[in-house]
């Protein structure tokens, strides 16, 4: 049961790397999701730039203890991302990346939020 926790905890992880990274293109669609996605960016930020531990990396490395695994090498990033779908000397140009996307992704939200009507007499 461990394992198929552990593994649900990493899926939920990949989601909600991909909704830090795209969701705001949702508030292209829907503006209020904005301020859930601000959050997540900046947990998102946090957790890469001060020595704050993921809680949803804290859940698998409970779940991988629970099957005798030990935690994860180096944490979520380093075990699945890092060396894994890009090089490591690719660290900076992805985060660079990520973060034009996400700059682009909110230009987009405050061009396209809805304006309140002006009444013309």
């Amino acid at each position: 049961m461990a394992g198929v926790l552990a593994a649900a905890t990493m899926v939920v992880h990949f989601l909600a790397l991909l909704y830090i990274g795209l969701g705001g293109f949702l508030a292209w669609h829907w503006p209020n999701s904005i301020r859930v996605h601000v959050f997540f960016a900046a947990w998102g930020v946090i957790v890469n730039i001060l020595p704050v531990t993921c809680p949803l990396t804290a859940v698998e490395n409970y779940f991988r203890r629970q099957q005798g695994l030990g935690d994860l090498p180096g944490g979520f990033n380093e075990h699945y991302i890092i060396g894994v779908l890009f090089p490591e000397d690719y660290v900076q140009a992805v985060a660079i990346g990520a973060l034009i996307v996400l700059v682009v992704s909110y230009v987009g939200a405050y061009a396209r939020r809805p304006r309140p009507l002006v009444e013309t007499r």
